[in-house]
């Protein structure tokens, strides 16, 4: 299939664009991969150093045979229930590459934290920079610089494109990355979002609301809705950068060793063949746009329009809100999972997957076919599923029609035209909004603004009856210079309420939602953020709002002359004196300080 005019325009706009910084990165990559191997090239004492914790015999392959050696970045801690079945994977990796006269160590770990633990509290304005850490960790791994290869560990929200950002700082090592997959499905979402919301109203108390939770998030495993973990995976299929199929198969199937295994099977024939496929290389324009379109198609997070940023910069390629607009305006929506539909992500593995949705999209033109992958074969391996032939070895297979038309959709019948994100514009400055999640009726709000300057004080506002109104509900002061831009997520319970009592209700704020936004209309990651200088610092209670993702409008109704002429508000100096100190937070000032904008993506390191 001829590929889509418009993603086509797209990518070379891209393209053109990051002309002189993709040359300087490649530039990097190239003369990196000149170098000898790094166990030949280091001093007699750093190789000692580098060896002297592993087993005789693996040394003795490292240094006298000169057998490749992997390196290892994990993420694992048994905090995240996603990161826990990481314990076994380093002797797993090991024993395989030993199977194949190769060796394996563990670089280094990196911090992953839980945003589900975090919501609400303080620990939540380190979930952002978090990305940046993992991101440094990873180089600090790599930089013992004796590693041939790479396997990165890591599953949810920043610990995906913190190592992704990480991998690419060192572009001439062939990686893969090897997930661990989703946990059992427990009650279903709708149940869940009913018992917060009876929650929020008083009507149920901690013990029943505990309840509930625990029986969504009940076992080892990512979280089952679509939020930004899942949604990692996704994009990372969608990039070639997995085992094909890898993604969405249960930690203790018995596959998954499998997909594991060949993960270090798959990194080690990179190494050895003629094919030279570092990961530099992989991840170019077409790549980058093959992961927007993937995340357009099935609705994802809306945190992957600051993280993909992030990570296209960490390869020399710059990438913007107008680009995911233009490819939303032509890319269909062929997936619908929590939160754009009731399916969780057992539900969607099992209609097809990724590799239907991959399939789809390149059988109608709106994925680069010509791309590389961690396979040989290409892209198109990854339209494919895992499974076991009768002898029990790993196979893949064609995935055929969707298991259920509820969940997934051809590209020729989609769900909707165009995808799950719309970009929202106006003198309240730039934002995005998830509208796949929202239904049509509530694509336009118009109503006054309530301006607060925290998530608590909304909060406290809604238990006061004081929001029973149409409102735009405007949380300022949480971008990223202000506070992290800590995720929102705990205000959806409230404001879906007041939606259900039949009030028009929206949010408006420069701070993040979570990457399980839902039906209440949001546009979030306004830019410029109000701490530095964005328009929302100009906005007063009463101000008529109006949020259009029709037409891609965000604009205060007020007097052009009035509102040019409105200074701006400053942070209030009791937030300001709060913000930053306690919970580790001191120790981030330097991020806050430089920080880019959300839609330069946040970047601490530029």
């Amino acid at each position: 299939m001829k590929l889509n005019s418009q993603v086509a325009a797209v990518t070379q706009r891209i393209i053109e664009r990051s002309q002189p910084t993709r040359k300087a990165y490649l530039d990097v990559v190239a003369g990196a991969s000149d170098l000898n191997r790094g166990a030949e090239r280091l001093d007699c004492a750093n190789v000692a150093h580098a060896f002297a914790g592993i087993q005789a015999d693996d040394r003795f392959r490292i240094v006298a045979e000169k057998a490749p050696n992997i390196g290892i970045v994990s993420a694992y801690n048994d905090m995240l229930s996603a990161h826990s079945p990481y314990r076994d994977y380093p002797e797993i990796i090991k024993k395989e590459a030993r199977l194949h006269g190769a060796t394996a160590q563990v670089a280094g770990g990196v911090p992953a934290m839980c945003d589900g633990v975090t919501q609400g509290t303080k620990g939540m304005e380190l979930s952002l920079f978090s990305r940046d850490v993992i991101a440094q960790g990873t180089a600090i791994a790599l930089s013992h610089d004796v590693f041939d290869a790479a396997l990165m560990l890591g599953v949810c929200d920043k610990i995906v494109p913190g190592l992704l950002i990480g991998a690419l700082h060192f572009g001439h090592l062939p990686m893969v990355f090897v997930p661990a997959g989703p946990m059992s499905t427990g009650i279903s979402n709708e149940a869940k979002v009913k018992v917060r919301e009876k929650a929020a109203q008083g009507l149920v108390g901690r013990e029943a609301l505990l309840e509930s939770e625990i029986a969504a998030y009940h076992g080892e495993g990512t979280c089952t809705f679509y939020g930004t973990a899942n949604s990692n995976q996704m994009l990372l299929e969608a990039m070639g950068l997995h085992v094909p199929g890898a993604a969405f198969v249960h930690p203790y199937e018995g596959l998954r060793e499998q997909l594991t295994q060949e993960a270090v099977r798959t990194v080690l024939g990179n190494i050895r063949s003629r094919r030279y496929a570092p990961i530099g290389l992989q991840v170019d324009e077409r790549c980058i746009v093959n992961a927007m379109v993937a995340l357009l198609a099935t609705g994802g997070s809306t945190n992957h329009l600051i993280h993909w940023v992030a990570v296209a910069r960490s390869a020399g390629i710059l990438i913007n809100w107008d680009d995911f607009a233009a490819l939303s305006d032509v890319v269909p929506l062929l997936a619908r999972v929590y939160p754009n539909g009731a399916a969780d992500v057992n539900q969607f593995q099992t209609a097809g997957g990724p590799g239907f949705v991959i399939r789809e999209l390149l059988a109608g033109g709106f994925m680069h076919s010509d791309v590389m992958s961690v396979r040989p074969e290409g892209i198109a391996t990854a339209t494919q599923k895992p499974a076991r032939n009768e002898q029990g070895a790993l196979v893949w297979q064609d995935i055929g029609a969707s298991g259920d038309e509820a969940i997934l959709r051809t590209h020729d019948q989609p769900f909707s035209e165009t995808g799950g994100l719309k970009l929202l514009q106006g003198n309240l400055g730039r934002s995005v909004i998830k509208v796949s999640a929202v239904p049509s009726d509530r694509h336009v709000i118009e109503a006054p603004a309530r301006i607060f300057d925290s998530q608590a004080d909304v909060i406290a506002a809604f238990k006061a009856g004081e929001l029973d109104q149409d409102l735009v509900c405007v949380v300022r002061w949480q971008g990223p210079r202000a506070n992290g831009m800590p995720e929102l997520h705990k205000l959806t319970p409230s404001l879906a309420v007041l939606q259900g009592r039949g009030f028009k209700v929206a949010l408006v704020t420069d701070g993040r939602m979570s990457g399980a936004s839902g039906k209440v209309p949001a546009a979030i990651h306004v830019s410029p953020e109000a701490l530095a200088g964005g328009p929302l610092a100009k906005l007063r209670d009463g101000d008529r709002v109006r949020l259009d993702a029709v037409t891609g409008e965000l604009n205060a109704l007020v007097d052009p002359a009035e509102w040019a002429a409105r200074p701006l508000a400053t942070m209030p100096k009791a937030l300001q004196a709060a913000n930053g100190v306690g919970m580790g937070r001191d120790l981030f000032a330097n991020f806050r300080r430089h920080a880019l904008s959300a839609e330069e993506g946040a970047c601490t390191w530029l």
